[in-house]
């Protein structure tokens, strides 16, 4: 692994390769569907789930209290949806610092002209925007991981199979991005429970992760599990996945069936969902998947170190160990859009650490810039975006 500039094509400013070169043929033909302007704009899928993970006090920054979070997907869905300009409905939870990256996401939507779709997973609130629905929604969250019960194995095998009806069913291009507050903590169970030495590896939305209490949850959840290190990919999530998690793997897996690219706009939570269906296919279709998936994430999560003595960012050290893990060859690329020079102060704060990804904020901000949108326009672009958001009345739910 390396972090070096390099894209499927041309390499415009600032993207940086995460991962080595595409390993096959199949890899670098999927990869150039990218960033050629003769293939159509990708469909974009935003996945909201809940978990009762969330209502842990201090485990996620997606909103500072519990209360706050149960309505944080709908939120952040809304701003994707209709932009920074509407008054909303569901204000953005109160943050520490900064503000939603979903604001960078409607950005590169409305430069692009993408036209999201939004599916609702188990979450407490109903959604008041279309939306589609893979199950029924008296499901409800899923159950905290520290209960190694998170979801029923009959809720878990329908949505991966319905997950893996909409792979095969891929007509264009897939952005696939999350909204779970609590996933970086479901991402550590899986992960961990996949037998991946990813413990210190692991971030979260807040500036400092609360990596002990995370690792507690985790280990509660999957006391319960005899030889858990064996458990095969519906049973871990049974165990201590969360819906988007059973969702998206099966999607991944039907894209095997599929002539369609996925691009995974996300950190941990895409490097979860990958390792589990790289668990569940055979060993000769492992790299076939990757060739057909991209994970692309913001430049502020490729370059964390949880740890200072590390040699490599936290997110490329847990990748490399994915690939060794499973013997296989990854994709993964980090946007170059940086907000040192940005007007706002809570723009800024993406650079100090406060905010990191989110709702495929950075694998949209990579997928602008592969159609030719600069990180200068994009950082314009964004900056104008908050003054509308203040504009429309957000200014009482986003850090002064």
């Amino acid at each position: 692994m390396d972090w070096s500039p390099s894209t499927p094509s041309d390499p415009p400013f600032g993207v940086c390769r995460l991962t080595g070169s595409p390993a096959t043929a199949d890899a670098t033909r999927f990869a150039g569907i990218w960033s050629d302007p003769v293939q159509p704009l990708p469909d974009l899928l935003l996945v909201l789930a809940s978990t009762r993970t969330a209502e842990q006090q201090g485990i996620s920054a997606a909103g500072c209290t519990p209360a706050a979070r149960r309505t944080t997907a709908l939120a952040d869905a809304e701003l994707l949806l209709k932009g920074p300009s509407v008054p909303p409905l569901w204000s953005l939870p109160p943050l520490p610092a900064g503000v939603s990256p979903a604001l960078i996401s409607w950005v590169v939507c409305d430069q692009l002209g993408l036209d999201p779709q939004v599916a609702a997973l188990g979450l407490t609130v109903p959604p008041h925007f279309p939306h589609l629905r893979f199950e029924d929604p008296r499901c409800g969250p899923g159950q905290c991981v520290s209960s190694g019960a998170a979801m029923s194995p009959e809720r878990v095998l329908q949505l991966l199979q319905r997950g893996r009806r909409l792979g095969r069913q891929l007509r264009r291009p897939l952005v696939l991005a999350e909204c779970v507050p609590g996933g970086t903590t479901t991402a550590l169970a899986v992960l961990t429970g996949l037998g991946l030495p990813v413990q210190a590896l692991v971030s979260g939305s807040a500036l400092h992760p609360p990596m002990a209490l995370k690792q507690q949850l985790v280990s509660e959840g999957l006391s319960h599990l005899p030889g858990h290190s064996k458990i095969d990919a519906q049973a871990l999530l049974a165990a201590v996945g969360d819906p988007f998690q059973a969702l998206a793997t099966g999607l991944l897996i039907g894209v095997l069936d599929t002539d369609q690219p996925i691009l995974l706009a996300g950190g941990s939570q895409m490097a979860a969902v990958l390792a589990l269906a790289l668990r569940a296919v055979s060993a000769d279709r492992r790299q076939r998947l990757c060739d057909r998936v991209v994970i692309g994430t913001t430049a502020w999560l490729a370059a964390e170190r949880l740890q200072a003595a590390m040699p490599a960012s936290s997110l490329v050290t847990l990748l490399s160990n994915l690939e060794q893990h499973y013997a296989v060859s990854l994709q993964a690329y980090a946007s170059g859009l940086r907000f040192s020079a940005s007007r706002h102060s809570r723009l800024r704060d993406f650079e100090l650490g406060h905010v990191k990804e989110g709702v495929g904020a950075g694998g949209l901000a990579l997928l602008a810039q592969w159609r030719g949108v600069s990180p200068d326009t994009l950082l314009q672009c964004c900056d104008r975006a908050v003054d509308q958001l203040l504009a429309a009345g957000h200014a009482n739910t986003v850090a002064p």
